[in-house]
């Protein structure tokens, strides 16, 4: 008997320690994660409670650690210290006033929906603002303070109610859409699911992360694929599937992109997914000069007529660029590709430079927009709705604006904040009063 409970106590332990120090790097693995990780069935252990939000024998809806689904989430995926891989979100104490958010992962940082700024954009204007809400998708986190649009009742172009927003509503939290095969047919049932289909190279110690003989792989961020429907808002489940993305297994650090870039391996699939909830905003192509446009987004919405501007754009005044050296993190884009190839899945490397589109690639709505949240309106990559990104001293050396000297070029925000906005990339990388990045495809400065 005493070598039984020996046994348990030897088992608890290790239990713990793979639960304090291995659940980063391998908690989800491409699936459903461990049960404990996220619900607690009585929120009591030994007689203690294992979560303070609630009190013992008590537990949050679904059994969960948190107020909510996407405060579960957060427990995790916003812990510091930022600027590791799977953080999302930064604590509030990390970012007083004057201070940007450290995560910069491909997705955004959702604190930035907690940064408002005013300011006075010309002499005897009225003063202007900008929301925190208004800079990425409002999830309701009640335990970290995060509320719903206010604005937004429904998702623009869609029916989703903003009242019942959270990371479930993308993400499936038991992570059950898998890949069989090298094809974007992305199921919910079938061979067990052994690796992330995030990554296209070693990670958790798989080296491979692609479907074998025996087993699957996830979908890319977990992903809800079709027929998902969140527990929150099941009336409307999804009619498009997965789309066709991989990345680095090493995709940020504390720094941003101040020399490296991190590249999401876009093939297709991705504004067609982003469609489940936001249908009217969906456009594959458009005859340019007719009325009742939306912007093209799309698998069919093909870069023919702008790649070339692309590779060739450096920054305002300069088009001396050329192909092999233009992409650019700020303006991604779908290759096209609709199976997952060894050479597609090789196209998400760090590094500070990596080729332009070609003819076939297309236009997503994450060419512009990243999908949490940014530090400009509307999630948009980079500030739209003033003229110059940067401003320039009396030799035309490029600076980034500051708020006592530029209010109208600085928006609010502190010169840490702008930069931060833009991944932290150097100002050396724009043009002395350079002009937005729609400029990148359709070069009319």
């Amino acid at each position: 008997m005493k070598a039984v409970k020996l046994s348990l106590v030897i088992l608890a332990a290790a239990l713990l320690t793979i639960g304090l120090s291995g659940m980063a790097y391998a908690f989800h693995s491409g699936g459903v994660a461990e049960c404990e990780g996220c619900h607690t069935m009585h929120n009591s252990y030994e007689n203690k409670v294992m979560t303070t939000a609630f009190p013992q024998f008590q537990a949050g809806p679904y059994l969960l650690k948190g107020a909510d689904q996407s405060s579960t989430c957060i427990e995790c995926h916003g812990e510091t210290p930022t600027g590791s891989s799977y953080h999302i979100v930064t604590p509030d104490a990390s970012m007083p006033a004057g201070t940007a958010p450290g995560n910069y992962t491909p997705g955004g940082d959702f604190g930035w929906l907690k940064k408002t700024y005013t300011w006075i954009p010309r002499s005897g204007a009225a003063t202007e603002t900008s929301l925190g809400e208004r800079k990425g998708h409002n999830v309701i986190a009640a335990d970290f303070g995060y509320v719903q649009d206010a604005a937004n009742t429904v998702a623009p172009g869609g029916t989703y109610p903003a009242a019942n927003l959270g990371c479930q509503s993308c993400h499936d939290p038991h992570g059950k859409y898998r890949r069989l095969d090298n094809t974007n047919n992305f199921v919910s049932t079938g061979k067990p699911i052994y690796a992330s289909g995030s990554y296209y190279n070693a990670k958790n110690g798989f080296t491979a992360n692609e479907p074998t003989t025996w087993g699957a792989v996830g979908t890319y961020r977990l992903l809800g694929g079709t027929n998902y429907a969140p527990k929150s808002y099941p009336n409307s489940p999804f009619t498009n599937n997965v789309p066709v993305a991989k990345v680095n297994s090493t995709y940020q650090n504390s720094a941003g992109e101040a020399s490296t870039q991190f590249r999401v391996a876009y093939g297709s699939g991705m504004s067609e997914w982003c469609a489940n909830c936001h249908n009217a905003m969906h456009n594959d192509s458009y005859t340019s000069g007719t009325s009742a446009l939306r912007h093209p987004a799309g698998d069919g919405a093909k870069l023919t007529n702008v790649a070339a501007n692309y590779n060739v754009y450096v920054k305002s005044g300069d088009m001396t660029g050329s192909q092999a050296t233009a992409g650019n993190t700020l303006i991604p884009w779908e290759t096209g590709d609709t199976t997952f190839t060894i050479g597609f899945a090789q196209l998400a490397v760090n590094t500070p430079t990596f080729a332009g589109p070609g003819v076939s690639g297309n236009v997503q709505c994450l060419s512009c927009h990243r999908p949490h949240a940014s530090g400009w309106n509307s999630m948009l990559r980079f500030p739209y709705g003033n003229e110059f990104m940067t401003v320039a001293d009396s030799a035309g050396t490029p600076l980034y604006p500051s708020p006592s000297t530029n209010p109208a070029q600085a928006m609010g925000r502190q010169t840490a904040e702008f930069q931060a906005g833009l991944y932290n990339r150097p100002v050396t990388q724009f043009a002395p009063y350079q002009r937005v990045l729609c400029n990148k495809c359709h070069a009319k400065d």
